[in-house]
Order: structure tokens, then sequence, then C-alpha cells
């Protein structure tokens, strides 16, 4: 390498002042919030801890970083610490300030903007920083750079002092710690560990090598969780795989770039009938998929139908797979990194780069392709499992088919089955899934008969962990529901005709209510998933308590409610307190005042993140291997009525 070259490296490696560009100031952030977080309830509260350790993960991109630790400590405040090169400390030209400042009081204000700092990042595109200062009661930066430490304050967005040198180090990286403020977050400023973990855990698979580390310090003893994977999106497959029976030990694992953007998949099928797709760009988890799913579900296709023809394991005139056929049973990490995202949907996690779904087909297929021909074994394993899905899906065609012409299989011949509504405006309509008979005539009597349907299900529906397409279709209670709702199946699914844009799961408040309830979110996460994406499904939450005093009547829905009420009411008369063991025990009336009546009831609106973390809990006690399955009982034995979301 000549002197030239070695110099030119050196200025694209600098990371100062001029590399930061400013687009606009912060004023709307904290009137309107919702804007650059998406809420300022409990989801937009982790958000601020995303958006600061996005950046160091961004550092860790872009190869200058190897370490993340994320501390939340007594008070809820939070620090993120990492060893990348430290927010330049150099005034930046337009703005007459040190950049760090810059930084974190301008929006757009960042080394995202014009390629200078970051080829690569995540976040909210170089407003993340600015815009958690902003919504933070206060901010600390510490900048360990060349030698020195270097600190500001603010509050509320507000620098309180100018940047100064507090003393000495022989490190580099950047330590922020922020305190939500609570006039913002008026919901709660109280963390989620499961949340912080899920993620943290998330970014260590989807940056191989990464050390990061998550530290709560709000407990009776410290809890520090520290992960590290040199194997990236393969060991998150395995992860993601430990409680199913495998096709084959290891996860394939293909790396390919095109046009400066890098496409990682890691796949491995299973012997169970559920597909289960993870994609990311830049790290983020593109939930509504995009155009990186749509470049790959067609290579796959391809591929696996090409392979076949050519092995002769299809014949010349049978049919070709289909995508849903060849995606049966593998579980795949898509994972991609672009100059330039452009995100879109409801949630914008949605890829719409178009250039890219045939950036991903191209570097998949032809990857895929060297791994058959080198693994002819696995190829066939591969293959023949897709067969045997086809002759799956044409079996439950036929059932389908044969469903149709038996009137006594219709909805309208079940008797005991569905009450309905007078109302035909889906908008308008709520269907309950009602546990037992007892249940489901309260909630019949209670209802109001215009807007309200009521489904009782009997006993424990079919779990459908282990069940093929074609026994799922035969269970009546599924198709009963299926059939109520009027949307299809599978792949005939479709959600403009529902018959009722609330579906709500109203089940007992015990352990086989909860199994129930797991069991459901499960079954539409699989096969009913657009539901849960448009926010038409619910879980209701009935009363634990009633208590009485004299004239006085509360319904309470937790032990903590009712130690907190108890203690407001006199001694005398004394407290008549019962507890409901079931739906069953409330009468019409009693159902209807504390579940059910849209001005009184407390629903919980389920996502897709709920849903996900039924199925997996699904997955794990209903699966295969029995060791995971042993381990979670034990640990959780305690707490198993809360196992559904």
């Amino acid at each position: 390498m000549n002197h030239d070259q070695e110099h030119n490296d050196r200025v694209e490696d600098e990371y100062n002042a001029s590399q930061i560009e400013v687009l606009e100031g912060l004023e709307a952030v904290r009137i309107r919030p919702g804007m650059y977080i998406g809420s300022t309830s409990e989801d937009g509260l982790h958000h601020l801890v995303w958006e600061i350790v996005d950046n160091s993960i961004d550092e860790s991109m872009a190869g200058h970083a190897e370490k993340i630790d994320v501390i939340v400590h007594e008070d809820n405040s939070v620090t993120v610490i990492d060893d990348g090169r430290g927010i330049p400390i150099d005034i930046q030209e337009k703005t007459g300030r040190p950049a760090v400042e810059t930084v974190l009081t301008v929006l757009h204000a960042g080394g995202k903007f014009g390629g200078g700092g970051y080829k690569v990042s995540g976040g909210l595109h170089g407003v993340g920083s600015a815009v958690v200062n902003a919504l933070s009661a206060y901010l600390e930066v510490f900048v360990h750079k060349d030698g020195k430490i270097y600190h500001q304050r603010y509050e509320k967005g507000i620098p309180v002092k100018d940047l100064e040198v507090i003393g000495e180090t022989d490190r580099r990286g950047t330590t922020i710690t922020f305190k939500a403020d609570p006039e913002i977050f008026t919901e709660t400023t109280n963390y989620n560990y499961e949340v912080l973990l899920k993620r943290i855990q998330e970014l260590a698979f989807l940056n191989r090598g990464l050390y990061i580390s998550l530290t709560d310090e709000r407990g009776e003893s410290i809890e520090k969780v520290e992960f590290r994977y040199e194997g990236g999106i393969e060991s998150y497959v395995s992860y993601l795989n430990e409680e199913s029976t495998l096709l084959y030990e290891e996860p394939i694992y293909l790396l390919g770039v095109e046009d400066d953007i890098e496409v990682e998949v890691a796949l491995q099928h299973t012997t169970g009938f559920e597909g289960h797709l993870q994609s990311y760009a830049n790290n983020i988890h593109t939930i509504e998929g995009g155009t990186h799913e749509s470049g790959f579900r067609s290579g796959l296709t391809r591929t696996l139908n090409d392979y076949a023809r050519n092995a002769k394991i299809i014949k010349d005139d049978a049919e070709n797979l289909t995508g849903d056929d060849v995606r049966e049973g593998v579980t795949v990490v898509l994972s991609i990194k672009h100059t330039n995202p452009q995100f879109e949907g409801q949630t914008k996690t949605k890829l719409g780069n178009s250039e890219v779904r045939g950036i991903v087909d191209r570097l998949f297929s032809s990857s895929f392709e060297t791994y058959l021909l080198e693994n002819p074994k696995i190829g066939k394993q591969i293959v023949e499992k897709g067969i045997l899905a086809q002759q799956a899906r044409h079996a439950a065609r036929r059932a389908r088919e044969v469903t149709r012409h038996k009137s006594g299989l219709e909805i309208s011949n079940l008797p005991g089955k569905l009450a309905d509504c007078s109302s035909k405006n889906p908008q308008r309509n709520e269907l309950f899934i009602v546990e037992g008979d007892s249940a489901g005539g309260s909630a019949k009597q209670g209802r109001s008969r215009e807007f309200q349907a009521i489904l009782p299900i009997r006993g424990k529906i079919l779990n459908v962990e282990k069940a093929s397409l074609h026994r799922i279709l035969a269970n009546e209670e599924i198709r009963s529901l299926f059939t109520a709702l009027g949307t299809g199946f599978g792949a005939d699914f479709d959600i403009e005709e529902v018959n009722y844009h609330k579906l709500i799961i109203m089940t007992d408040a015990d352990v086989d209510g909860h199994h129930i309830r797991t069991l459901l979110l499960t079954l539409f996460y699989r096969y009913m998933r657009p539901m849960i994406e448009a926010g038409y499904v619910y879980v209701a939450q009935p009363p634990l308590y009633q208590v009485r005093q004299g004239k006085r009547v509360e319904y309470l829905h937790s032990d903590a409610e009712l130690e907190s009420l108890l203690s407001e009411l006199s001694a005398t008369p004394k407290p008549v307190i019962q507890r409901y063991k079931g739906l069953g025990e409330m009468d019409a009336q009693q159902l209807w005042e504390t579940t059910m009546d849209p001005e009184h009831r407390n629903l919980i609106q389920v996502t897709i993140t709920d849903a996900e973390a039924a199925d997996q809990v699904v997955s794990m006690l209903m699966g295969d291997e029995v060791p995971p399955r042993r381990q979670f009982i034990e640990e959780n034995a305690r707490e198993v009525q809360s196992i559904d979301t």
C-alpha cells in the first residue's frame, strides 16, 4: 500500500466535527414526542435505550467498538458505555459549538448523513441522541478521547454547562447516562427487564463477536448478564431451534455482498410444521417484512425446485413445490446491511428498497445452490420435507371442500356454539371466545346482543405445535372459530372478509385459563397473523375479587389492588371478599359490568410480540425436547399463571 493510500484510509477512518451535518433544531420533540419515538408508553420509554445503544452498535458495525455495557440504575436512569472512538469534541463548523453538544441538541445532527461518519447505521437515522436528550429529565455525556475525559450535562435537552475536561484516561469511548422525564412519560418510567434482555441478546446475535452486557441494579441484588456470539446469526438459529427436533445438525450459513449491500442468511429445518422467518435491516427487526424477505422467499422456492428437478427427486411431470411447501418447518434469520435503508409500513418496520429484492434473491440463490450441490444428503432431506408438506396441503384442501359441503358443519347449524350479534357492521362487532359452557351461558345472557357475539369453546383446544394442517382443519373448535370469523384459513385467509373487528379471548384467571389463552394466541400467531397485525385481537381482564362493604361494591384485578383497597376501608361493617375462581361464578349482570361493558371493561390489545412470546412458550412446553421443558417448569413453577404474555 503506498503512502497516499495510507493517508486516504486514515482520513476516512477519522470521526470528527466536519462529519456532523446540521439539518434542523429540536423544538418540536418535547411537544410531539410520539412523532419521534412512536409513543410515550412503555414502548417509547424503551425506545430511548435503543437509540443510545444503536449509536454504540453503529460504532461496532464500523469496526471501532468491541464492547457495550448497559446499566439500569436503582432510580431507572440508564447508562450506556462503549469503547468506540468517542463522539467528536472539536468545534462543529455550522453551530460554533463542540460536535458532541451539536449531536445531543440538534435534530438530524449526526455522522449518518452524507456517508462521512458511518456507512451503515440503525436507529432513527441520526435523530436518536438528540431526541433522547430532549425527552430526558437529565442526560450526562462522558467522552474518553485522546487521553482526556470530556463531560457535559443537559436538563430537558438544554446544556447546563459547557463541555469541559474533568480528568485523564487511558481508554476511549462514550458513556451516556440519562433519566427519562416523567413529565413526558406519564404512564411509566420503569424499565421492563425482560424487554431489555431480549433486545440486547438479539443485538449480540446480529453482531458477530460483539460483547454486550445488561446490568440491573434495581433488585435486592445486582443482576448482570453478558452476551457474545462468535457464531452470529448461526447461533441465533440454533437458539431459536433449541426445543425442536432437527432435520440436520448444523445451520446453513450464507453470506454475500453486492453494491455495498451485505446479505447474511442462516437457516435450519426442523421436523415440525411451522416455519419461522425473522428478518433485520441494519439490526432493526423488520416485523412487517419487506423486499429482503420477498427476495429470500423467491430465491428459496426457485432454487429448491431447480435442484429437485435436476437431482430427479421431483419427476418431470410433477408440479412444483410452492413457497409454503418449502418454508414448512424451516427457521430462518435474514440480516442485511444497507447504506440507505428505506422503511415503510404502519410501524416503519417494513423494508421498502426495491433493489434489495433482486440482490437478496441472487446472492442467496447462488450460495444456496452451491450448498445443496455440495451436501446432496441434506438437499434430499429438505426437498422430501417440502414434498410431504405439498401432500398435506392437498389433503387439507380436500378437507376444506368436504367441510363446505357438509351442512352439519356450517356455523348456522352449530347449536350451542355461536350466539351471533344482530349488527352487520364488522367495525363495531365483537366476538368473545369464552371458556366453558357455564361462562358461555352467562356471557350470552349478559352481552349486548346488538354487537357482541359469543363462541364458547370446551376444554383445551388442539395444540397446533405438533399438528399438521390437515389435523388442525379437522378440529371442530378451530373450524368453528374460523367459520364464525368468515376469514378463511391459512393461505386462504382474507382479513377483508372478517365479521368482527374485535376478537376477545375471555378465559378464567387460573392455570387452565392461561393455558387455553396461550394455545389460542399461538393459533392466531401461526394462522391468523393479519388479525393481530391489524390490532383486532384482545384479551379480556375479568376481576379476581369482589369486595362488598355495605352498599359499596368494588371489583379488583390483582392482589395489590385488594391490599390497597382493604387498607382504605373502615373495619366496620366487615368487608366481604369474594374471590372468583372462574368466569362461571359470575352471574350475567356481573360479567357484563366487569368484563364486557365497553364503558367499564379493561381489554389488553395483543401485539405480535405478545403472540410470538406465547408461541415460543408453547414450542418449549409442547415440543419434542424434554430438558428445556423440565428446566422451564422448575424455574417457573410458582409463576406458571403468567406464561401467556
